[in-house]
């Protein structure tokens, strides 16, 4: 079991930055990716990015793409999003989650799919205002 815990939600105007981090504890060994997801009210919950955990490769949605930065430190088990250049649109909850070393092959077919990892956060509040 792994247990992901999101934290630096908040408010911030438009064009403004935030970073988010994502704390796992747990069977944290047997981690293959780690992923960013957001969810704004009325909607889907939707891919933002990706890393992977050994090779530091990255996946980002292209509404995110040159605007938001994922990054990871190995050490201390924690993924981090580093968003810039903020639109109210970025208004969301914004989830943790992770892939599994098992689950490797599912994420590799479909990263930005929901049903393709293991764990999930419990999601920190990111408000845009214009």
């Amino acid at each position: 079991q792994v247990h992901l815990v999101e934290s630096g939600g908040g408010v911030v105007q438009a064009g403004g930055s935030l970073r988010v981090s994502c704390a796992a504890s747990g069977r944290t060994f047997s981690t293959y990716c780690m992923a960013w997801f957001r969810q704004a009210p009325g909607k889907e919950r939707e891919f933002v990015a990706a890393i992977t955990w050994s090779d530091i490769s990255t996946t980002y949605a292209d509404s995110v793409k040159g605007r938001f930065t994922i990054s990871r430190d190995y050490a201390e088990n924690t993924v981090y999003l580093q968003m810039n250049s903020l639109k109210p649109e970025d208004t969301a909850v914004y989830y943790c989650a992770s892939v599994s070393t098992q689950s490797s092959r599912r994420f590799q077919l479909f990263p930005s799919r929901v049903g393709s990892y293991d764990y999930w956060g419990q999601g920190t509040q990111v408000t845009v205002s214009s």
